[in-house]
């Protein structure tokens, strides 16, 4: 599966899953904010989070892989 991009650039303000974790089309897997306004990030397809590649705080460009699903 591919992998989750960030679609805006931002800050992660929230991760909302774990590795290991199971998610359905249509989850919030991370929030970012920017501009003062908070942004999901939603899972395209079903899968199982294999890899986060960010931490709460970091800053984020559009085009940044956030999750891996598998």
């Amino acid at each position: 599966m591919p992998d989750v991009e960030a679609h805006i650039t931002g800050t992660v303000w929230k991760i909302e899953v774990q590795v290991g974790q199971d998610v359905e089309e249509g989850d919030t897997l991370v929030i970012l904010e920017s501009m003062k306004m908070e942004m999901p990030v939603e899972a395209e397809d079903d899968g199982k989070v294999s890899e986060i590649a960010v931490s709460e705080g970091q800053s984020v460009n559009e085009g940044d892989k956030l999750v891996s699903l598998e």
